[in-house]
């Protein structure tokens, strides 16, 4: 028995690292760059105006008129992350530049090409995604400052504003909340292997204020974001071509394939927070919210992904927990689902507000400055799924995890 005890013992240590997530930032791409070399300077003219060109209806002449350009150079992961990002933009802008009943069907070669390669190389499917929209896309005034909204920045925007801006950095900081979390994962597995109980225990006390945090920092979304600049500003520019009844058949990419392709929109289940807790603390949702949830890891950078599928493959958490008989180790795991399922109740309340609510609001609204606000999404989220029972559904998952035991 102390043979097999060592052997656990001097198993490889988990560590961020081999998984490309940052000790400071977690998922957050650390750093992001703002400029591409100069032979990209035609996509960095268009994706620094987007806002202006898309509400002139100027943009689609002018990625009309852009060379086509090869990704040969872009140096590093870094400018690839940022050429996927600015390609992303420039993609949406262009398909949903005059709103939902006229987008685009055919994406010009000179964008579908460059994009596709990029993606490729990346492992991101062509299309905007979490990863661009948040992880890549945010900077520092003051790159010695905090990361806080007042110190923060986005890189590249859409029409939206304040708005959108604000929409952009809670999420940053919601992603940085969870850096304690995701830490806590790694200590917790170590633990388990390690057979340290005081280390498993103090692990998920960190999971679950980490959980907590993240709840207070999506508070600020109210503070920031504008419900009805949402709704019918920004959600368009973040809808794909997959389970969207405006784009029934998807988009041709230009020299890429003759057959439309479809892809789903972004997504706050393309953040690799909340399917790494899930894995970790053995939650099982149901088929239709499992399948989606999995579909849209494929929507994350290879590296986090294969983060996900180490904690669903480490040692079972609640396992080892019900044969130890720790009653301290059991309330702790209960107090993390309790905390998960109270940030999923919050994130029902967001949802209700921002879609439900201002989708109501704008059927009855007369004459604004706000376009018509887009109908084919109208209780679907930007990933297409029905949205508020697929929340519920995953929220209930949570509670029923909670393990109820006399011990």
């Amino acid at each position: 028995m102390e043979a097999q005890n060592q052997n656990l013992k001097t198993t490889l240590p988990l560590s961020l690292g081999r998984f490309h997530i940052s000790e400071d930032y977690g998922f957050l791409l650390p750093n992001p760059l703002k400029e591409l070399p100069d032979h990209y300077k035609p996509w960095m003219e268009i994706a620094n105006k987007l806002p202006y060109l898309i509400e002139s209806h100027q943009l689609r002449a002018l990625v009309n008129k852009m060379p086509l350009l090869n990704c040969h150079f872009l140096k590093g992961y870094r400018e690839q992350r940022l050429a996927h990002l600015v390609l992303s933009f420039i993609t949406m802008g262009y398909v949903w530049q005059e709103g939902e009943t006229q987008p685009e069907q055919v994406l010009p070669r000179n964008l579908a090409l460059p994009f596709v390669e990029i993606s490729r190389k990346l492992g991101l499917p062509p299309i905007l995604v979490h990863s661009d929209l948040v992880l890549t896309n945010w900077t520092k005034w003051n790159p010695e400052g905090p990361l806080e909204i007042r110190n923060l920045d986005i890189i590249l925007s859409f029409p939206g504003g304040e708005s959108l801006r604000g929409f952009i950095l809670v999420t940053v900081l919601v992603e940085k909340a969870a850096v304690p979390g995701i830490k806590a994962l790694v200590e917790a597995v170590n633990a388990i292997l390690q057979l340290s109980q005081d280390s498993l225990l103090e692990a998920l006390q960190q999971l679950r204020l980490s959980i907590q945090d993240i709840t207070r920092v999506l508070e600020q979304m109210h503070d920031y974001v504008d419900p009805d600049i949402f709704y019918a500003v920004i959600r368009i520019f973040l809808s794909g071509w997959k389970d969207n009844p405006a784009m029934p058949m998807g988009l041709i990419y230009e020299g890429v394939s003759k057959e439309p392709l479809k892809y789903s929109g972004g997504s706050a289940a393309q953040s690799t927070v909340l399917h790494a807790f899930d894995e970790f603390l053995g939650i099982c949702h149901s088929k239709e919210s499992a399948d989606f949830l999995h579909r849209m890891r494929d929507y994350m950078p290879p590296s986090h992904k294969a983060f996900i599928e180490e904690m669903r493959s480490a040692p079972s958490l609640r396992k080892y927990i019900l044969s130890s008989g720790n009653g301290q180790l059991l309330a702790a795991y209960n107090q993390c689902m309790e905390a998960l399922a109270e940030l999923r109740s919050y994130h029902i309340t967001m949802v209700t507000k921002y879609l439900i609510t201002a989708a109501a609001k704008a059927k009855v609204r007369r004459q604004t400055h706000l376009p018509g606000p887009p109908k084919a999404l109208e209780e679907r989220g930007t990933g297409g799924t029905a949205v508020l029972s697929f929340l519920k559904s995953v929220r209930d998952k949570t509670v029923e995890s909670i393990i109820h035991q006399n011990v």
